[in-house]
Formats: C-alpha cells, sequence, structure tokens
C-alpha cells in the first residue's frame, strides 16, 4: 500500500482509496481528495510539514498526516 505521503516530488499518483473515519475523511473528501482524482505532488515544506499538491486544476497544502491516510497508485 503507497500513500501520498510517499509519493515523490513532481510524480503524478491517482487515488486509490480513503482511510480514516468521520470528519477527518468528510475534510479530505471536501479538500476535492476523492477515489480516482490524480493528484501531483508539486513540492514539500522544508521541514517536511506540509506538502503541496495540484489537485482538479488547484493548488492545495496538505498536512503529512492527512496524505497518509490517501492510498494512491
Amino acid at each position: 500500500m503507497k500513500t501520498l505521503k510517499e509519493v515523490a516530488i513532481g510524480d503524478t499518483c491517482k487515488v486509490k482509496k480513503l482511510h480514516g473515519e468521520g470528519a477527518v475523511k468528510r475534510r479530505i473528501m471536501d479538500m476535492g481528495i476523492t477515489k480516482g482524482v490524480e493528484i501531483k505532488v508539486q513540492k514539500v515544506a522544508p521541514l517536511g510539514d506540509p506538502m503541496e499538491v495540484t489537485v482538479r486544476g488547484y493548488q492545495l497544502s496538505i498536512r503529512k498526516a492527512d496524505a497518509e491516510m490517501v492510498e494512491v497508485e
């Protein structure tokens, strides 16, 4: 299982499944990260958290803890 947290800078991946429950999962889905969507990792902050990704044509900053809940292929 590969998560969004493990994707290298500049790589594109496709969301396979969302883990987590309740409000956490809902927040991730509200950001536009849903099953089947493509995500490109743009950059990572100097200390490693958060990371900036492109989802559905817009830039999004996501914490590594949240990125760990997004399974990708």
